[in-house]
Parts: structure tokens; sequence; C-alpha cells
């Protein structure tokens, strides 16, 4: 016989041996430290909710009102006409009027804006000549270097063309119909919200934060208050100690899921373009997953020092390396494969494709079957090692 086989052999006589008597008393003997233990149940429920509304405004990835200053040489109608076209387009924010480039230089070397614009003496005569304008941008941030770069060019063009076109229509005459017409079409978030994009994905990594911590020192605050050595030496078997454990955790878990779907659905107006009851089976299934991660780093804690730091260990990689924030595609192959071990990676392409593109089972079944059976694989391994303790 294969040492799967044994293992499974094993598993699967301890399930069977299981006293539901004892099950329910270690499960009201949870439920009653957690009452007790009154700062944790607070932090349970209110901490799910503050990181959903501190990250659901923090995260961002649009820029915009990107401060700027503005050197105006030309100080004409022309050129104040100019200035409110990049007001006008959001993108930009003209905050500072300058005398002088050594000064406009300062504001971006001290970080006061993000870009500069200067206007020549000549500007007014655009029209018949050609008029060099300099846009200069602070590309410490590459991300906002990027935004204000394509914007100001985007900018200039509309600002000319729309201009030429006035010119020729006082002459009668108009700019002929020719060239490529391109027509664009946005698919599931055609306004490009980010809140549509972010709120999902903070979903997920929002129920694995707080449902990881919390079972991570399920069985470490046993072995601190010394009661670890009583369970022990009652008939109470390893599997009863651990599913009786989990249970309370997982209806908490579930609750805080319940609480920040309908948040994110209510407060931030993100609706579920696809099958709520999948969305809630599978957040469950997932929650599971998550609770099996922090069982398994409190069985191999010893206090809850070494719990917490095993914790982060865990969760800082997944935000990073999930495609929570980062696009996967653009990982390297190496780091790629390390997200693939990560349970989230698979919950947020589940998340946004039924919350996003409301798409079906059949489509999400590959991820389905990947998170389930980490799920099971890693609360396999949290019952093994914690058999292996209490002997």
């Amino acid at each position: 016989m294969s040492m799967s086989m044994v293992v499974w052999t094993n598993c699967n006589e301890r399930i069977v041996n299981m006293s539901i008597s004892r099950l329910f008393a270690i499960i009201k003997k949870e439920f009653i430290q957690i009452k007790r233990d009154k700062p944790s149940l607070v932090i349970s429920i209110i901490m799910p909710l503050f990181m959903l509304f501190l990250f659901g405004y923090a995260i961002s990835t649009e820029v915009d009102h990107i401060p700027m200053a503005v050197f105006d040489q030309s100080k004409t109608q022309e050129s104040r006409g100019f200035i409110d076209a990049y007001k006008n387009s959001l993108y930009f924010n003209p905050e500072y009027y300058v005398n002088t480039i050594d000064e406009l230089n300062i504001l971006l070397d001290t970080g006061k804006v993000k870009a500069g614009l200067i206007i020549p003496p000549d500007f007014s005569q655009y029209k018949n000549k050609m008029t060099n304008v300099l846009l200069k941008i602070d590309g410490s941030d590459p991300t906002t270097a990027r935004t204000a770069l394509s914007s100001g060019i985007m900018v200039v063009q509309y600002f000319s063309n729309k201009n030429t076109e006035e010119e020729l229509s006082k002459k009668g005459m108009h700019i002929p119909d020719i060239g490529i017409d391109l027509s664009t079409k946005v698919e599931y978030n055609p306004d490009l919200n980010t809140l549509t994009f972010t709120i999902p994905g903070l979903l997920g990594l929002v129920m694995q934060n707080i449902t990881i911590i919390l079972t991570a020192f399920a069985l470490v605050r046993e072995k601190e208050k010394g009661t670890m050595e009583q369970l022990i030496v009652t008939p109470i078997k390893s599997v009863e100690l651990m599913i009786g454990k989990l249970i309370p955790y997982i209806l908490i878990g579930y609750t805080d899921f319940l609480m920040v779907l309908a948040l994110s659905i209510y407060w931030f107006r993100v609706p579920v373009s696809g099958s709520i009851f999948l969305l809630l089976l599978l957040g469950f299934d997932f929650i599971i997953c998550a609770l099996a991660i922090g069982m398994l780093i409190s069985t191999a804690a010893k206090t809850q020092t070494q719990a917490m730091q095993g914790a982060f260990m865990v969760l800082l990689p997944t935000i990073i390396l999930s495609g929570f924030i980062f696009p996967r595609e653009q990982m390297p192959y190496v780091i790629r494969a390390i997200s693939d071990i990560i349970p989230l990676t698979y919950f947020l392409d589940i998340l946004r494709g039924i919350i996003i593109k409301g798409v079906n089972a059949n489509l999400l079944l590959n991820q389905i079957i990947i998170m389930t059976s980490m799920g099971f694989a890693l609360l396999l391994i949290a019952v093994l090692r914690f058999r292996k303790r209490l002997d």
C-alpha cells in the first residue's frame, strides 16, 4: 500500500471515530473563549470593515489633478485659453504661477508640483508659425509621470486641432474627412472606474488577512495558557479538537465576508454582475482555505509572537504576488510560479470574474478546482501536524 493511501486511510479512520458530543463540546468551549476575549471579538468584526474603507479610498491607480506650475511669458488671451485647456482636462491643476524658470524648478525639486508648463513670449503667434511649449515632468513617480506625459500631449493636440478647425471655419474651409476613424469599446468597466477593479480584490484580501490572523493564534493561545496539556489527557481526538476550533472561526469569517460584500455593493456601488449564489458559495470555500493556512501556522508556532511573524510572512507576499495590485502577466516566470501556489491568486480571478465580468462557473472551473484542492490539502496537512503535536 502506498504512503498516500496510508495517510488517507488514517484520516478516514479518525473522522469516522469522531464523537459528535465531544465535537460540540469543543465548539461550545471555543465560542465561550471567543466571547470572553472581547478585544479579539471586536477586532474580528470591526477590522474587515476598517480595512475595506481604508484601502478602498487609499488605493487608486487613477491619476488626476496633477499639481502644476505655470510660467506664462506671453500673458495673452491665447495663453490663458491654453492654460484653461489643461485645467479643464481635469488631469492637471495649475496651482502656481511663477515669474521665472528658477521658481518653477524649485517647485519641481521640492515636490510641490509634478509638472511645469513653460509658455514662450510669442505663443499668440502659434496660428501663423510653429510655437514650442515646454512641459517639464517630475519623473520620480513613473505612474504619475506617464499620465502627465500622455495627458499633456493629448491636451496640446486637442487645443491645436480645435483652433485649427475654428480658423478654417472662418475662412469657409473644412478639414476633409479622410484617414482612419478608430472606434473603441471598453467591456466590463466602460467608465474605467478604479473602484470597480479594486474593491473585488480588496474583498478577497481583507477576508484572507482577518481569517489567517484569527486562526493563527487558535492553538498557540492554548499552549501559552497551559490548557493544551489538559486537552491532551482528555478523550478528545485531535481531529475533533481541530474541527471544533475551526467551526467558530468559519462562522465569524463568513459573517465578515457577508458584511464586507454588502458594504462593497451598497456603499462603494460595485454591483455583482454574475451569480450572487455562486459568489457566496466560493467565498465560503476560500474562507475554509484561508482558515487552513492560519491553522497550519498555529500548529507550527510555539508562541503568539511566532504566530504573528508566520502570519505576516504569508500575508505580505500574497499582497504583491497575487495580482491584487500588480498584473501577474508582467512578473518574471519564477515569480509567477511562486504566485501560482497562493490561494488568493485564484480567488481574485473568481471575484473579478463574477463581480465585474459576470462569468459563470464553467469559465472559472480551473480556478475553483485549484483553490478547493489547495484548501483541502492545507487542512489535511494541518490536521496531520496537529496529530503529531498531540502525540
